[in-house]
């Protein structure tokens, strides 16, 4: 594992139990991620309901992608994020994995949830991960990503940041939604949908993209 991998993983081992107080529930506020997961579990529906979260964190949105009629699984690169995702929200298999690596056959999936789990993609990381993705999904199968718009420049977190008050720091990487859905299509993706939010400083605009896995993808 490069050292970037090993801080990243580190620091969310330290951001687990944060993650699972301050986001619990959150979905409930907001209307336009549940549309996206909505639009998600209805076409992949059509495919089949094997789905995996990748980047799950402490899994809160797979009690929400059962309820829509998919069998959710959730991967993260954190242990302790798993641990606590066993625990906050038991029921569901979950496994400790790397993006770029993940415990799942060939076109094994119908679909893939990445819920800003894309962002913390260095350069040289983003073709092997992208393409990891396409590998695990079937032909017609869809994909989901939620991430925040920037230009791909790196990000560290400010002084005095709540991340930065915990002692660790990580970096994560906005891109543009051109760059997404580039990438996307190099994977062997179609982009189907895709949209965004208003920024709301400090935080930048959000975006939301749907793609499905072409018949004549290369994963």
């Amino acid at each position: 594992m490069d050292a970037r991998t090993e801080e990243l993983r580190d620091a969310h081992d330290v951001l687990s139990e944060w993650y699972a107080k301050n986001l619990s529930g959150v979905l409930e506020s907001m209307p336009v991620e549940r549309a996206m997961l909505d639009l998600f579990a209805e076409m992949t529906l059509a495919v089949g309901a094997e789905i995996a979260d990748v980047g799950c964190g402490t899994g809160r949105l797979l009690p929400y992608l059962a309820s829509r009629g998919l069998s959710p699984r959730g991967v993260d690169l954190s242990p302790r994020m798993v641990e606590v995702a066993r625990r906050e929200n038991p029921g569901f298999t979950y496994e400790v994995a790397d993006l770029r690596h993940l415990p799942f056959e060939d076109a094994s999936l119908a679909g893939v949830v990445c819920w800003f789990s894309l962002i913390y993609l260095a350069p040289e990381a983003r073709v092997p991960a992208f393409a990891e993705l396409a590998r695990v999904v079937e032909p017609g199968g869809y994909l989901v990503t939620a991430f925040k718009h920037g230009d791909g420049t790196g990000h560290r977190n400010p002084p005095g940041s709540r991340v930065g008050s915990f002692g660790i720091d990580f970096d994560r990487y906005w891109l543009s939604a051109r760059e997404m859905e580039e990438r996307f299509t190099a994977a062997g993706f179609a982009l189907i949908f895709q949209g965004s939010t208003p920024p709301e400083e400090p935080e930048p605009s959000y975006g939301y993209m749907l793609v499905r896995k072409t018949d004549s993808g290369i994963g």
